[in-house]
């Protein structure tokens, strides 16, 4: 198969949770351990982080990575989902696995796949993990796909595990409350390992204090330390959050030897080192077009009030959401006073553009229904001056067809 023939195969053969939602889901650990069995147990040939979060775990997965890079080490980075390329999850110091390396994965495993029906993710693990371990990376962070105890990653045992922000997210699969949600998350707590949680959250606390003491590892609550004031090239005032808890991950990181200058340099070259996109991305100026991938409550709660603090005239939105979400919930976090473009990013997940704005008109928030995200962009490009600001988000998926 060509490598667009193997990415076919894999997106439409098999339940893809971008694609499907809940459908795809494969709530247990059988099969990747099953899989990772026959591929000769890959994950235990090289040394990992594993970062799990509701908010900031891609930028905190990044950031890791860079500063490792920065330190002269042979890094690999596995997130989810890819906004153009399926490569974008599997990396190494930056540079994407191989389309050879694919189709040849795909090729050499695929009636195992078939007979078992692995999920889309738990193929893809099992690819990062095989080519992670056959590249001989020094170190490789691993990010959780969605919650922890039963995501397919969580076959690891890690130097350091990371815990971002708790939020309330994907709810039909992790619970409604964000202390069932952080005991999902908890899960990727292992016997010993060190755990390194990014932002004390009341609810949550004690969940992970006590999950911390049942296995024996040592617990650092990032925000509680005192740590330099650093910068970073990712734009967003929200990674102040996700720096304290990737330094203290650092910290808590044994026989790797990282400088002081290698997590300063590390964090202002993230994307520059591994290439991430969507996170406060500034697409031009005049008029200023900026998207990020935020797409739950406490995530577009941050960059709004970013929003907020940028000047402009007239402020410009175009928007779209997936269907699962609690778009009711976040809706009323939006600005009454912006001009809307009601979008549908391009999934079968996508929430349809009409809904989307009669939920809108219900919290008052009023404007136009495009047929695109490019067409909403475009129309929002068209009607904005020079002094004024679009902002692009809703929905990963919304960014995706415009980075």
């Amino acid at each position: 198969m060509t490598y667009k023939e193997t990415l076919d195969w894999m997106f439409g053969q098999l339940p893809m949770y971008q694609q499907k939602g809940a459908a795809a889901l494969n709530a247990k650990l059988d099969n990747i351990i099953r899989f990772s069995n026959v591929l000769g147990n890959p994950e235990k040939k090289f040394k990992s982080i594993h970062v799990a979060g509701t908010n900031g775990k891609g930028s905190s997965s990044h950031m890791l990575a860079s500063i490792l890079q920065e330190a002269g080490y042979k890094v690999g980075l596995y997130t989810s989902p890819h906004l153009k390329d399926f490569r974008e999850r599997i990396k190494i110091n930056g540079k994407v696995v191989s389309k050879k390396f694919v189709t040849d994965f795909i090729q050499e495993n695929k009636t195992f796949f078939e007979y078992h029906k692995l999920s889309f993710f738990e193929m893809t693990v099992g690819l990062a993990f095989s080519y992670f371990a056959e590249e001989k990376v020094d170190i490789a962070i691993i990010e959780v796909g969605l919650g922890g105890r039963l995501d397919s990653t969580n076959i690891i045992t890690p130097e350091v595990s990371l815990i971002t922000n708790i939020g309330i997210d994907h709810t039909q699969f992790l619970g409604d409350t964000l202390e069932k949600i952080a005991l999902e998350k908890a899960g990727i707590i292992k016997p010993k390992v060190p755990v390194v949680i990014s932002e004390t959250q009341p609810e949550t606390k004690m969940i992970f204090n006590l999950i911390a003491h049942q296995r024996r590892s040592n617990i650092v609550f990032a925000d509680a330390a005192s740590y330099v004031e650093y910068k970073t090239d990712l734009l967003g005032e929200y990674q102040q959050k996700n720096i304290n808890g990737v330094v203290a991950c650092i910290r808590q990181l044994k026989n790797f030897e990282v400088a002081e200058r290698d997590v300063s340099s590390g964090l202002t070259k993230v994307v520059e080192n591994t290439g991430l996109l969507g996170r406060w991305q500034v697409l031009q100026n005049n008029p200023l077009v900026v998207c990020d991938t935020a797409h739950n409550k406490e995530g577009l709660q941050l960059v709004l009030e970013q929003v907020k603090k940028q000047s402009y005239d007239q402020l410009h939105i175009v928007l779209g959401f997936v269907k699962d979400k609690d778009v009711k919930s976040v809706l009323p976090l939006f600005p009454k006073d912006a001009k809307y473009y009601f979008v549908r990013p391009s999934i079968p997940r996508g929430m349809y553009a009409l809904q989307l704005e009669e939920l809108a008109q219900e919290e008052g928030l009023k404007g136009k229904v495009c047929k695109s995200v490019k067409k909403g962009l475009n129309k929002a490009l068209k009607n904005a001056t020079s002094n004024d600001m679009i902002y692009v988000g809703g929905s990963t998926f919304v960014v995706a067809e415009i980075v």
